[in-house]
């Protein structure tokens, strides 16, 4: 896509986010009070199965989420790939997914989404150890930056929405780091507003996230992804992807993690796994 017009969409981004902030609560409001297009239901239904998982009250909350996203966040594809607003909406709503429980607010340090047809490639720099470093070319499926984009693989988009019983799903690890980000750098504590929170997070993180590494050392199988043993902000990312998606395996086989990511997202999912809501 044209620098010109990726300078654009994020000064526009930009322009929302500067609004006085009753503007935006007037803006909101109207977006939430308007009818949802029974397109956009019927979307989800067909290719979200995890939507009908959620209650009725959830389904009408989480649409609102869904148009104020729609709405105020640019969505754009990369290098002429088009995004159509069927992609836009079932990007919005398994990123609004974790906004359901709490109000934090529509991501509002994001800026924009970028969207590639399948997964695209990064060049980093890797280290060896000893101090060897290796320049490589990894290919990813989603990413998500501190300065306010996520990146995400269409075709990945796509698989994960359509699967909602794996514990993988893109959109919701690279939300979940957009979540870590709001007070810096992604370490797999978000803000969670008080010094005891924080310390609560911390202890359970770190056993559940050491318990994970030594189970890998040993060959043990694991619920969550190997991934997540990669540093604690992918524990965390990857923690929430089985809590949306394998909530009553997580609460069986985690239950402390499953306690934790209960209580800082504000919902019960040990249910959905189970039974689909008509």
């Amino acid at each position: 896509m044209p620098l010109l017009l990726l300078s654009l969409l994020g000064l526009l981004a930009l322009a929302l986010l500067l609004l006085p902030p009753w503007q935006r609560r007037r803006r909101r409001q109207r977006w939430m009070a308007a009818p949802f297009p029974a397109a956009w239901r019927s979307l989800l239904r067909r290719e979200w199965p995890l939507y009908r998982r959620l209650s009725p009250p959830q389904q009408r909350r989480l649409q609102q989420l869904i148009q104020v996203f729609v709405a105020e966040k640019p969505v754009i594809g990369s290098a002429g790939f088009n995004v159509s607003t069927a992609m836009k909406v079932l990007i919005a709503a398994q990123a609004c997914l974790p906004l359901l429980g709490h109000a934090r607010g529509v991501y509002p340090q994001l800026s924009q989404v970028v969207v590639y047809p399948a997964a695209f490639a990064v060049q980093r720099v890797h280290d060896l150890g000893a101090g060897v470093q290796m320049e490589r070319r990894d290919w990813l499926s989603g990413e998500s930056w501190q300065q306010g984009q996520v990146i995400l693989s269409w075709q990945d988009v796509l698989a994960g929405a359509r699967a909602p019983h794996d514990g993988r799903n893109v959109v919701i690890h690279e939300f979940a780091h957009q979540l870590d980000q709001a007070n810096g750098r992604a370490n797999g504590a978000p803000p969670l507003g008080s010094r005891e929170a924080h310390a609560h997070w911390a202890d359970v993180m770190q056993r559940e996230f050491q318990a994970l590494r030594q189970a890998l050392a040993m060959g043990a199988p694991t619920l969550l992804d190997p991934y997540a043993a990669t540093d604690e902000a992918e524990f965390f990312a990857v923690a929430s992807e089985s809590f949306f998606e394998q909530g009553e395996d997580l609460a069986r086989v985690h239950p402390r993690l499953y306690a934790l990511l209960a209580s800082y997202y504000g919902l019960q999912t040990r249910h959905w796994q189970s039974g689909l809501l008509s």
